[in-house]
């Protein structure tokens, strides 16, 4: 049986490790126009493939590698320990930039033992998953949330990892003349604390991505890669399934300062098919 997000966030236990989808910087004769850019180093996030995950991490490990991925974010260490998951990444020839966690676990007691089990993963991002909506119902507790995030980010700094936010479609909803994903950003302006944009809920929250990489520049090291059938039920999809451009979003990486991509899907008939097609898909595109 399938578990949702939340009671993932409740359960997960921290993580995050480094690579970063090189920009197309050939030198060109003047005149020519650029090459087209494609993403050279693809990841998936594993709540796509949670199910297979509880038979068994490291065969399901081995086939998302096996799929060609080579980043992966986590979503729950299903009972593994860190120097277990370090070593079926390392055999398999893959890194964990990022893994999410819970407010909970942001705010507990024993923060600093997360960061130190993610250094033992090879994380360099510890990634809030999910707000409830009592959280984010109005600016003073968005406001709540962002300074958690700076508290957590101060301790983890120590040992070189970030925090950041994953948002849905509910932080993008209005409150008091803004949303909650912009209180959140704007309170940690000028701060480490970094944001992983779920593009499908984005769009689905009827925002444009590439407007809020305008507005707060550099401050989407993450995203989240799945697709949308269209208003207005906004079907999810795999990758190139669907209607969103995904072209015209990734032609802004640099200016969003986008390293890590995720292909993700809440609830794959067949998660394995799901995370094949879109990679299928998005190694053939060009931008």
């Amino acid at each position: 049986m399938s578990i949702d997000r939340r009671e993932f966030v409740r359960n997960a236990a921290g993580a995050l490790a480094a690579a970063a989808i090189m920009p197309n910087d050939r030198t060109r004769p003047q005149g020519l126009a650029p090459a087209p850019d494609r993403l050279d180093r693809l990841g998936v996030q594993l709540y796509t493939v949670r199910d297979l995950m509880q038979e068994s991490v490291e065969r399901t490990i081995a086939q998302v590698a096996e799929a060609g991925f080579k980043e992966v974010e986590f979503a729950g260490y299903f009972g593994r320990t860190p120097a277990q998951l370090a070593a079926v990444l390392r055999e398999n020839g893959l890194t964990s930039p990022s893994t999410h966690i819970g407010l909970p676990e942001l705010r507990s007691e024993d923060w600093a033992r997360t960061v130190d089990l993610a250094a033992q993963v090879g994380h360099q991002w510890l990634i809030l998953a999910w707000i409830a909506p009592a959280d984010r119902a109005t600016v003073d507790r968005c406001k709540a949330i962002a300074d958690a995030l700076q508290t957590a980010a101060d301790v983890a700094r120590q040992s070189n990892i970030r925090v950041g936010f994953h948002n849905h479609d509910g932080e993008l909803a209005p409150i008091e003349g803004t949303t909650a994903l912009d209180v959140m950003i704007e309170r940690t302006q000028g701060t480490d604390v970094a944001f992983e944009m779920d593009l499908y809920w984005t769009v689905r929250a009827g925002a444009d991505p590439q407007a809020y990489f305008a507005r707060y520049p550099g401050r989407f090291p993450l995203v989240h890669v799945k697709d949308s059938g269209g208003a207005p039920k906004h079907v999810m999809r795999d990758v190139g399934k669907g209607t969103i451009d995904f072209a015209r979003i990734f032609a802004q990486r640099a200016h969003a300062g986008i390293q890590h991509f995720y292909v993700e899907h809440d609830e794959p008939g067949d998660a394995l098919a799901s995370i094949r097609t879109s990679a299928a898909y998005l190694r053939t595109l060009t931008f």
